[in-house]
């Protein structure tokens, strides 16, 4: 008796058992770093072409990195795809990361390609933006302010309380900003700069994007994203000036990366495929969610993208800048000696 009830105990957790696992073979998780408004087209457009179920979560990049590191024993997502390259090159460097070359590979512009290489094809280039800052027109009429034009004038006494950006510890937009004003200035001046800036920012956010949806409302005077980020708010039709700022400016390659020990690998490599193709790289504009250049030469770059040839772009140092140990010191350096600085 005790034998029959053991083999059907058995026998059902093997029925249990194995539409579970059919069903995982037919999933994959998304760790989704662009825009909600963007991510979702994209999943159902992948569940579409492949009939595979996507579970998606979207945060920012420096969350997902701190994320996929503590979950590197145990991974729970599969693939992470969007957000700056800067914490997409330190997941490479520390190994949670798989390599994968996409025959796709051919597709795609130099400057993604040189993310893969960097990477040791732990990662790839998927898009591309400029650094800025937009601010709201009829705001600044109100307030009797000049129009700034040049990062220095962010941290003039007359814009106090008028700035936003996003904190470097959970932003990869803000962490290219810390980057770009050390290429820029130098590292001593670069650190003066942003202490006498934290006089003026408001807010410091979570999200990179959400400084330029703050300043498109009025609910701040001036917005520090990624310009793409602020053209989706001008195009529909929020009041915003969008600003290269005179001295010059970094910018990011948005990346993809297959997580270390993802369980649903293959299916990873499907969406890691898919998602160079120019018909999916064409998605985010269509849905008026993306405006930067994508990477696959011959997907349709929006109109109303930043022109990056019009813009004054700094040589960025992606290795760099990319680096564990260098990302690591700078962002220990920020919240010694400019997030907690009096105002």
């Amino acid at each position: 008796m005790k034998t029959t009830k053991w083999m059907w105990a058995a026998a059902t957790a093997t029925m249990l058992a194995a539409p579970m696992s059919a069903l995982a073979q037919g999933e994959l998780v998304v760790y989704c770093t662009v825009q909600e408004e963007w991510c979702r087209p994209m999943v159902a457009a992948f569940e579409k072409a492949t009939g595979i179920k996507v579970l998606m979560t979207r945060k920012s990049s420096g969350e997902f990195y701190a994320q996929i590191k503590a979950e590197a024993a145990n991974p729970k997502g599969d693939i992470w795809w969007g957000g700056t390259g800067d914490p997409h090159l330190q997941a490479a460097e520390e190994g949670l990361t798989d390599p994968y070359v996409s025959p796709r590979l051919s597709e795609l512009q130099d400057w993604a390609v040189r993310q893969a290489r960097a990477a040791q094809f732990r990662t790839v280039g998927i898009y591309a933006g400029a650094l800025g800052y937009s601010y709201n027109e009829p705001e600044l009429k109100k307030r009797k302010l000049p129009e700034p034009k040049c990062w220095s004038d962010l941290a003039k006494p007359i814009y106090k309380d008028e700035v936003q950006v996003a904190n470097p510890n959970s932003s990869g937009t803000s962490y290219t900003m810390l980057a770009t004003m050390v290429q820029i200035m130098g590292e001593d001046k670069a650190f003066d700069f942003l202490k006498a800036m934290h006089k003026n920012v408001n807010q410091y956010t979570k999200s990179g994007a959400a400084p330029a949806r703050a300043a498109a409302t009025g609910e701040t005077l001036v917005g520090i994203t990624f310009q793409h980020d602020a053209v989706v708010q001008a195009v529909n039709g929020a009041p915003v000036k969008i600003v290269s700022p005179c001295e010059g400016t970094g910018y990011e390659i948005g990346s993809m990366s297959i997580i270390k020990g993802a369980k649903n690998l293959e299916n990873a490599r499907k969406w890691y495929d898919w998602a160079l193709s120019a018909e999916a790289q064409a998605i985010g504009s269509q849905a008026k969610v993306s405006y930067q250049v994508p990477s696959n030469k011959a997907a349709p770059v929006p109109a109303q993208a930043p022109k990056l040839s019009q813009i004054k772009l700094i040589p960025y140092d992606f290795v760099k800048y990319g680096s564990s140990a260098e990302r690591k010191r700078l962002l220990s350096k920020w919240d010694a000696e400019v997030s907690t600085a009096p105002k």
